[in-house]
């Protein structure tokens, strides 16, 4: 039974995905706007931040739409198309399941986020002017 509930969603999800593709490309956020100085120092703090997604999944849709928004050059990870980063999401994580946001902390620790609204929730605390 469950290889036919995953042919199902698998079926669906690509009847759908020309929409989804669609809908993600015309919803877009107009982007804030910071201070050349500003935007610096959140370019730099992006670079130890990495979202692992694939591009029709309507969770890491909302998650990149919040990126756009908050201007933010966060590097992106599809894990349906690139194997190393399916294979990093699963040992550094625990699990291959997206959007996941990988942060590596000042002091070298790295924390892997789940969950669509915390990972929006942090991006907003962290780089909301």
């Amino acid at each position: 039974m469950r290889p036919v509930i995953r042919l199902f969603f698998r079926l669906l999800r690509r009847l759908l995905m020309p929409f989804m593709l669609i809908y993600a490309a015309l919803s877009k956020p107009k982007p804030v706007a910071r201070a050349a100085e500003a935007q610096a120092q959140v370019d730099a703090q992006c670079r130890r931040l990495r979202l692992y997604q694939f591009a029709t999944c309507p969770f890491c849709i909302k998650v990149r739409k919040e990126i756009h928004r908050l201007a933010l050059p966060i590097e992106m990870a599809n894990v349906q198309r690139d194997a190393d980063a399916r294979i990093a999401l699963e040992q550094g994580g625990g699990r291959v399941k997206v959007p996941c946001l990988r942060i590596e902390h000042e002091d070298g620790r790295i924390e892997w986020m789940y969950e669509s609204s915390d990972i929006n929730a942090y991006l907003r605390h962290r780089f909301e002017p």
